[in-house]
Parts: C-alpha cells; structure tokens; sequence
C-alpha cells in the first residue's frame, strides 16, 4: 500500500518551482491559479524572493502548497498517474494536511490556496510579536518532551506541538516558558534544545482565535468526502467525511501534529511506501519512524519521471 504526503513550513526557499514552471505547463497552470485565487503573484515571491516576505506564515503556507500540488499534477497529467488508483491514503504535515485535501479532491486549488492565507493570517495575528516561541527538541521523544514542557510551563503555556518522529519533538507556548525549557533540556535527558525562528507559536492553545477564524471560513467552504481517506494530524487516524474533517482542521490550529503516530499507524494498516510530493522534510522523517518503510522526496522533473516509472 502507498501514501501521499505533503511537507509542512520551513519547507519554503526561494527559487521553488521554478524550474518546475520552466519544465512544465502543467505546473504553470497551476502556480497561475494560485495567483489568480489571492489576487497576488505568490509565485515571482516563491521564485525571486525576498526570503523575508516568503517566510512569512501567510505567503509561506499558500507557496509550500501550490508547490507540492504543482509537483504532483506534473505527475499525473504528464505521468498518467491517477491519485485513486496509486495511493491508499494521504497525509500532511500542518499546512500540508490542507495540500493533501486538495490533492485528493476534497478542496479545489483556489479554494486551498485562500484558505491557507487565511490560517497563516490568522495564526500571525492570534499572538503578539515577541510573546510567544517554539522548540525543536533533538534526541527528545514524546514522553521525554512532554515532562520537560510540564517542568518548564510554571503556569504559562508549554505544550507539545510537533511530534514529528522518535527523535525530535517540537514545543510551543509562551515564549519565556520556552526558553526555560530549552534551559532546562540536559537535565531531562534531551540532547539539545533549538529556538525556532519562526512568528508564532504554532499549534498550542494560544492559537485559539487562529481556530475561531478557520472555524468561520471552514463552514463556508466547499469540501467534499476525499477520493482516498486523510490521515488526520489531531487524530493519526484516517477520515473521509466532510464535516468531520472540518472540525479536525480547525482542531488542528491549537492540537498537536501527531506525525510520528500518523506513519506508525500508515504502517501498521498496511502501508509500506510513502511518496512526499514537494519537498524533502516528510520522507527521512517516515524512515526514522517506520525503518522498514520506502519514502521518496519528489520535486524535480527528474524525480516525477523516476516516480512515474516506477508506479
């Protein structure tokens, strides 16, 4: 069996899907009616920058999306692959849960691509600047990370946001609870503590009115049952109901990205090949949890041949 996956932030550089754009129409049309959809051109930033504007959660969401949906519809129009018939499920990472729905025909590409601004919008404005953080923790697993944000909250939100495989958990909450931890990491057997750079403290209850909002657009927007069922973040378990997976996305702002249990259970219903479209964040993170498992990164022209002949 074989999964789709879809990266997350910080899988955003500057210069993605150019040369895809340069390879392909296909990738054209769809980085066209991305732009068309936010009324700006998303893809001159992905392309030509400046590295600043893209990382910024509202541009980064949408262009990591449009990316990873662009490499696949090379894929499929170019490549005769048909989603339904070559994946049993798919799965995404945060943002990337959003990019699965639309990979699977639950959402259309506008319809994603003005949802995502809206989340990174939302989650930018739900905190100000400066008092919150986020921690990637290194040689950490879930239990480990999970009494070391106890230890350090004293009262201030420190919660596991990211548990992305067993070696690296991400915390997030107030921003001096962070630091403590980060501080507080040798003494709770975790190898190093790294301070994120990233605006807000994604994925924890201070991201509340970012879910108020998603809850707000999610009710209006068009989704429909998946071709194949998404993984869910909040759950690691697969859903193909409409509704169901509009409660879990607006979930998903404030829960946990459970990414570690998401492959573990993949695994465990049988699939054995994971094929991460868009960047290369998903796939060594696949193998760390699942080593018995085949996950490929696909982003270049020559990497969707190789895919195609391969399927």
């Amino acid at each position: 069996m074989r999964a789709f996956i879809f990266p997350g932030q910080g899988s955003q550089s500057v210069g993605m899907g150019q040369s895809l754009a340069e390879a392909s129409a296909v990738a054209r049309e769809v980085f066209e009616e991305v732009n068309e959809a936010l009324g700006q051109d998303l893809f001159r930033l992905m392309t030509q920058g400046p590295e600043d504007q893209l990382t910024l959660t509202e541009n980064a969401q949408p262009a990591i999306m449009a990316n990873a949906i662009a490499t696949l519809r090379v894929a499929e129009k170019e490549g005769g692959i048909r989603l339904s018939e070559k994946a049993d499920f798919v799965a995404g990472h945060s943002l990337g849960e959003y990019s699965a729905l639309c990979a699977a025909g639950a959402l259309d590409l506008a319809t994603t691509a003005r949802l995502l601004k809206l989340r990174g919008q939302a989650m930018q404005a739900a905190t100000p600047v400066g008092t919150g953080a986020m921690a990637a923790l290194l040689g950490a697993d879930i239990d480990k990370a999970q009494a070391l944000a106890d230890a350090a909250a004293q009262g201030d939100v420190c919660t596991v946001a990211n548990d992305n495989d067993p070696s690296q958990v991400v915390i997030s909450g107030h921003k001096a609870a962070i630091e403590r931890a980060v501080e507080l990491v040798k003494d709770h057997g975790i190898k190093r503590g790294v301070l994120l750079p990233v605006s807000a403290p994604f994925h924890c209850p201070l991201m509340q009115p970012a879910a108020d909002a998603m809850a707000e657009a999610l009710e209006g927007a068009a989704l429909t049952a998946p071709l194949v069922p998404v993984y869910a973040n909040v759950t690691a378990a697969p859903v193909a109901d409409a509704d169901t997976i509009k409660r879990l996305l607006v979930e998903q702002v404030t829960g946990r990205v459970r990414w570690r249990e998401t492959v573990i259970a993949m695994f465990a219903a049988g699939v054995t090949d994971y094929v991460e479209f868009g960047g290369k964040v998903l796939a060594p993170m696949v193998k760390r949890s699942a080593p018995d498992a085949t996950a490929n990164s696909i982003i270049t022209m020559d990497d969707i041949e190789t895919l195609i002949k391969s399927l």
